[in-house]
């Protein structure tokens, strides 16, 4: 096939246009555009079933993998009549008319203008108002690397199960991993938010040597970060069985916990995923149908609160919130 072509592909019913079909987007490989609409299509009932009626923020790069780039909340003006949007806000309140993945079609027209995986709002479209999804970030820093991060997930789905909370955990398509709680739909991001400071607060007084909820890099040592930030209103998490934009192609994977100690994060890309979920199935099938209560969190967050914590600190992007702790690093505080 020439790069320069373009081909038709006919999805749900609708015939979306591909430029360029053969450019290849992930050189390690060479797999080319196509290859990654092919992808998305063969994992495409698991990767629906967590995206579908959510908005998206598309991170385009129309010369694949390690080209140029740019964040993209606003969908273009040319965009057809049948894409679905909806208007969403930044932390400064701009607001912009975001892609809503309604099906296939939507997924194939946004990788024609090159976006490789979506950045996803953890609420449904139609119902904004709720965050239904708590999603932390297991972060390594300098010192940690992919051991640690195992570790402290497996710590973190202990905690919670102890508070009768069940625990999904993907792999970041990078180098960290991320623990998914689907939620009933009753609470806003402030409070979901809340419950994820909580969490980090709770996993680094059990485990101090490993896990840190400290939000300044300073002075979280060779430990694991738990990200609670990424629950702030208005944030993306990158979605799941999304694909990076690394030169191989690595996919942002949903596992079985067991699976932990056997699959490499590198080794989870666009040629070895679908195979795996034909092979095993989607380890996350149920977890959308089983929407559960963050009230245990919420709960140690107020008493937290009560015994003269403060609110952790929130990212430099947001107005100063009630509650929250002077907006500075230690170290710069004390030179002040």
């Amino acid at each position: 096939m020439a790069r320069s072509e373009s081909i038709t592909v006919q999805v749900d019913g609708i015939d979306v246009t591909v430029s360029n079909p053969g450019k290849v987007f992930f050189p390690q490989r060479g797999e080319t555009k196509l290859d990654l609409i092919e992808y998305y299509r063969a994992v495409s009932g698991p990767f629906l079933e967590w995206i579908r009626g959510r908005p998206v923020m598309m991170e385009r790069y129309p010369n694949g993998a390690g080209g140029k780039s740019w964040w993209q909340k606003r969908v273009p003006a040319n965009t057809p009549e049948w894409v679905r949007t909806t208007e969403v806000s930044t932390p400064n309140g701009t607001k912009s008319d975001a892609l809503v993945v309604q099906d296939m079609a939507h997924i194939v027209w946004a990788v024609n203008l090159g976006c490789l995986g979506f950045h996803v709002w953890p609420f449904h479209a139609d119902h904004p108002e709720y965050a239904d999804e708590l999603r932390v970030d297991l972060d390594p820093s300098p010192g940690t690397g992919y051991r640690e991060v195992k570790q402290a997930a497996r710590l973190a789905r202990d905690l919670l199960g102890e508070l009768g909370i069940r625990a999904n955990v993907k792999t970041s398509g990078s180098r960290g991993l991320h623990i998914y709680i689907p939620l009933l739909p009753r609470w806003d991001s402030y409070q979901v938010r809340s419950a994820a400071v909580a969490l980090a607060r709770m996993l680094e007084k059990r485990h101090p040597d490993l896990i840190t909820a400290q939000w300044w890099k300073e002075e979280r040592g060779a430990r694991v970060f738990v990200d609670y930030n990424q629950n702030a209103p208005h944030k993306t998490v990158f979605g799941a069985w999304c694909v990076r934009p690394r030169v191989g192609a690595q996919v942002s994977t949903p596992l079985e916990w067991d699976e932990l100690d056997d699959l490499e994060p590198d080794e989870l890309t666009i040629a070895t995923v679908p195979a795996l979920v034909e092979q095993r199935g989607d380890p996350w099938a149920d977890a959308a149908r089983r929407p559960q209560s963050i009230e245990p969190l919420l709960q140690q967050y107020q008493k937290d609160l009560a015994g003269g914590m403060m609110d952790a600190p929130w990212p430099p992007v947001y107005p100063k919130m009630p509650n929250e702790p002077p907006r500075v690093a230690p170290s710069r505080a004390k030179k002040r």
